[in-house]
């Protein structure tokens, strides 16, 4: 059950106008579900976005941010709750341990290294959380490519591929994700 999920998304909010939609959609949609937003706590970008329109829905939004970003005034004030951290360590730690389950946004850097220790994680079986990548107007396509790729040259198994729930429509993948099984292979390394 998802009772709150974690939302990986950039602190820009790109340069088309979808992705803010997307992220002000993804929003509303938790609030009206009723699921509870955990992000990185920016007022910035699509964390902002997000964080305002799950705010103006009536949901509950909780931001986690070490204290250096906190310092560089990029807090957002008005969240139901926000934990201030040492490091980005300890942020991503306390995000994952509050979340029922992961859902990436278009990003960038951070966006992926959120979301690629979420899949590792649910890989190494240090949890069994569903992790979603919504892939607006094709934004993570390479990425999902990448994936295929690294499935079809031994790296990846099919099984651990199937960690990454994908979609376009936010309605629908967050439908998926409150009906997800992470899939667990018994052996994942080969010797």
């Amino acid at each position: 059950m998802l009772r709150q999920i974690c939302v990986y998304c950039g602190s820009s909010a790109g340069s088309r106008p979808v992705y803010r939609e997307a992220a002000h959609r993804t929003g509303e949609l938790l609030a009206r579900r009723k699921i509870g937003l955990v992000y990185g706590g920016g007022d910035v970008g699509l964390m902002g976005v997000v964080a305002d329109a799950c705010l103006a829905a009536g949901g509950e939004v909780i931001g986690v941010m070490p204290q250096a970003l906190v310092e560089r005034e990029i807090a957002h004030q008005g969240l139901t709750r926000l934990h201030i951290v040492r490091s980005m360590h300890e942020r991503k730690a306390l995000m994952a341990d509050l979340s029922d389950g992961f859902l990436a946004l278009p990003g960038a850097w951070g966006t992926l290294d959120e979301l690629c220790e979420a899949l590792t994680w649910a890989q190494l079986r240090i949890h069994g959380k569903p992790c979603g990548l919504l892939n607006v107007e094709g934004y993570f396509d390479g990425l999902l490519a990448f994936a295929d790729h690294a499935v079809r040259e031994g790296f990846l198994k099919p099984v651990h591929r199937g960690l990454l729930l994908s979609g376009t429509d936010p309605e629908a993948l967050i439908a998926t994700l409150l009906t997800a099984r992470v899939p667990a292979a018994d052996k994942w390394i080969e010797r």
